[in-house]
């Protein structure tokens, strides 16, 4: 099998551009991979969520269940593993991904007491790597920032996109458990955690970036 290596963070912890970053390196080296963006909000699959975070199954992320919106995304996944990326990865290809089933482990969990975070996350990785057969990751970057780093990127790309905030990011409150979450399930789950926020800020670029290159070839080699 091949190499599965997975950004994952709340909104506006800068994981994309870390994403970003990694991508354009393998390109300038020559090296092969693929690279992915869930969810795949062009493809049919991604049609729940789409609904879901329009808001058309309830205005708050709590209208709807933890195990029901983590359904949606899982099978946003299945249906591109199926027919895009599957039989690369199994023929030893590189995968690098912004977002994957540690999505849910991050804003799903969020909607349950953390004493009850652990039972779904044995649920959550069950159903999709177990049961619907889905490859886990062989490196998860965690991309840790505090609340009022998320809230000032969510709301200046707001301001230069002119797009509106779903009903995750419009919501401080699911914002502020999803990062409980995320540290919750980074230290259950072994992700490797990078603290990309300093004194409000995010740090820069580079020097996240130094510590990403860093994880990814110890993993590419392993």
């Amino acid at each position: 099998m091949g190499k599965l290596i997975v950004f994952e963070g709340v909104d506006g912890s800068g994981k994309s551009t870390q994403y970003s970053r990694l991508c354009a390196r393998l390109k300038r080296e020559g090296r092969e991979f693929r690279s992915l963006v869930f969810p795949q909000y062009a493809e049919p699959s991604s049609a729940l969520i789409r609904m879901y975070l329009a808001g058309e199954f309830g205005d708050k992320p709590s209208d709807v269940n933890a195990y029901a919106a983590s359904a949606f995304f899982a099978v946003d996944r299945y249906a591109s593993y199926k027919k895009d990326w599957g039989g690369y990865y199994a023929r030893g290809g590189l995968i690098i991904t912004d977002r994957y089933t540690t999505s849910n482990a991050v804003h799903q969990a969020s909607k349950l007491p953390a004493e009850e975070r652990e039972a779904y996350l044995r649920w959550l990785f069950d159903f999709e790597y177990d049961k619907l057969g889905l490859p886990a990751p062989d490196l998860v970057l965690f991309c840790d920032v505090d609340l009022a780093v998320s809230l000032e990127h969510l709301r200046r790309r707001e301001s230069e996109t002119h797009t509106r905030a779903d009903i995750h990011e419009r919501d401080e409150g699911y914002l502020a458990a999803s990062i409980d979450a995320a540290r919750q399930a980074s230290a259950l789950c072994s992700w490797q955690r990078l603290n990309c926020g300093a004194g409000g800020k995010l740090r820069s670029v580079e020097e996240i970036g130094a510590e990403v290159d860093r994880a990814v070839e110890a993993i590419c080699r392993s």
